[in-house]
């Protein structure tokens, strides 16, 4: 899972949770946001939950957070509301 800053009309950003789910967890947007609640603070929390089948990395395996970004703030002249 990765937590990323996607554009937001109010906020400036607002906070996205990319997921990669196991084979078989049937966890649902609700759930993750649900279970956020309880366990970090209402600022943290996401907003949204993408699932995706991959995480991009490099080779020695970070993630790539600036790949993740890269397709919400595409149309953006800033990186940044």
């Amino acid at each position: 899972m990765a937590v990323i800053g996607v554009p937001d009309d109010k906020w400036g950003e607002a906070v996205k949770a990319v997921v990669v789910l196991n084979s078989s967890s049937t966890a649902k947007e609700e759930d993750i946001i649900a279970f956020s609640r309880d366990e970090i603070a209402g600022y943290k929390i996401p907003k949204s939950v993408d699932f995706v089948k991959a995480l991009p990395r490099n080779p020695t395996g970070k993630l790539l957070k600036r790949e993740l970004r890269a397709p919400y703030w595409e149309n953006k002249e800033r990186q940044i509301n």
